[in-house]
């Protein structure tokens, strides 16, 4: 029985792509929160989501992981170095060096570490060149994993996710539908009775016209693959002014779900 929970990494822990009713993003940790809230007693779980937007690994190790230690919760997640990885250059390898050191210190204090594999991007435009990059990277993790005896949140693996409809209008991150799996497949690693299945099938989309994905993916270049690309080019990253989430209740983060149904 869990009673304490701290989310550390990047964007897709912090949430990116599943806005609640005010505009502040849920995401898949936050909704995994509440599953872990709903197994206690009312008020006795602990939640504190530490990611922010657009940080590489070091960023999330030297920011991050002093606060996560501090807490020294049951159970932390741990994404890291997928914004490392999708950057020209880096080597999965060295990446998953950092991150093994990272994950050394986790588990001396607390009491379950649970790592993410990054997604399998064949059908992403921007990433699927990379894909055999972060294959590498996702063996190291599970190899790490395998180590230190931490459960792996295997996202290659989790198959519905592939589908359009599991992503935000980037194509970069999930969408409220594709956080809510995310969610609930955590909670399948941790072998708890989840409400609801990951890998249920999506209904059938009708079929789309070439005219009609030409448009969209002009549409997607010029709102959102130029400016990324604009941030890469300067130096930027979406989370310099973001600041983390930190201890949130699990009753608010129901009631900012079901607000925004």
């Amino acid at each position: 029985m869990i009673g304490s929970y701290v989310a550390v990494g990047d964007s897709f822990t912090e949430g990116v792509g599943d806005p609640g009713p005010d505009g502040a993003f849920v995401g898949w940790a936050d909704r995994f929160a509440v599953l872990l809230a709903d197994r206690r007693p009312e008020g006795d779980f602990s939640y504190t989501n530490l990611a922010v937007r657009g940080k590489l690994l070091d960023q999330i190790v030297a920011d991050q992981l002093p606060r996560a230690l501090e807490l020294a919760p049951d159970l932390v997640s741990f994404c890291a170095g997928g914004n490392d990885i999708i950057r020209p250059g880096t080597d999965p390898d060295e990446v998953a060096e950092r991150f093994e050191r990272a994950i050394a210190r986790l588990t001396e204090s607390v009491g379950t570490v649970m790592v993410t594999t990054g997604f399998d991007t064949r059908g992403v435009p921007v990433l699927k060149h990379l894909r055999g990059k972060i294959a590498t990277y996702n063996l190291h993790v599970r190899a790490i994993a395998d180590r230190y005896g931490c459960p792996v949140l295997d996202l290659w693996s989790l198959k519905t996710v592939q589908d359009r409809r599991a992503w935000d209008d980037d194509r970069l991150h999930l969408s409220p539908e594709g956080h809510t799996r995310v969610a609930l497949r955590a909670g399948q690693v941790l072998g708890m009775e989840v409400p609801a299945d990951p890998d249920q099938p999506w209904p059938p989309l009708p079929p789309r016209g070439t005219l009609e994905v030409r448009r969209d993916d002009v549409h997607w270049a010029r709102e959102y693959l130029v400016p990324w690309i604009g941030r890469r080019l300067r130096g930027e990253s979406s989370g310099d002014h973001v600041t983390a989430k930190g201890s949130l209740s699990p009753d608010d983060i129901k009631m900012r779900i079901e607000s925004a149904v």
